[in-house]
């Protein structure tokens, strides 16, 4: 388990303890996806939460207008989470914490994550299908797909559902041509 795993599980543990224990693990999870929206696509929020320049108090009051007054955030546990980390200076652990509890929570739920990559945007009916597809792959009761959109491919697309991958698009089949006929030459 590397490093950054092993301080961040324990807080992401005691997170889906408390979710488990209080029935709002469901909403926890919508909290941690949306942190990490945030969190992730925002480098002047990490790095002003991640700054030890400034104190823990003034880092409680910016995360309080931040994600509770601007609903971010709607579980308790998930805000008292983020002060607790202020107040540990371990706030540039946010987006590892709240992945392990994803990851955390979907191993408690049996939901397979894919991520997909599509040549093009799918349909909502091409979703579901591909959602039912991979749920049979993965042999679990629900999946989550995060799908995005890959002109490269030309065509198709690539599933990942953990370390196995199913490669469907046209680029890769042209690449598997191309390999196949530089071994006959």
């Amino acid at each position: 388990m590397p490093l950054l795993n092993t301080i961040a599980t324990p807080y992401a543990e005691a997170l889906l303890q408390i979710g488990n224990q209080q029935g709002t693990s469901d909403d926890l999870a919508a909290d941690a996806e949306a942190v990490l929206e945030l969190w992730t696509t925002s480098d002047l929020l990490r790095d002003a939460l991640g700054s030890p320049i400034l104190e823990p108090d003034t880092k409680k009051a910016v995360i309080t207008a931040l994600f509770q007054e601007k609903d971010v955030v709607q579980q308790a546990a998930s805000l008292n989470l983020l002060k607790l980390l202020a107040d540990r200076q371990r706030l540039s652990l946010t987006g590892a914490i709240f992945e392990r509890f994803l990851e955390l929570y979907r191993k408690a739920k049996g939901i397979a994550l894919a991520q997909v990559t599509s040549a093009t945007r799918l349909t909502p009916e091409q979703e579901n299908q591909l959602k039912q597809k991979v749920q049979a792959m993965a042999g679990s009761a629900a999946v989550e797909c995060s799908i995005t959109v890959d002109p490269s491919l030309i065509g198709g697309l690539i599933v990942r559902i953990g370390s196995q991958v199913v490669d469907a698009s046209l680029a890769g089949q042209v690449r598997r041509l191309g390999l196949s006929l530089a071994k006959a030459t």
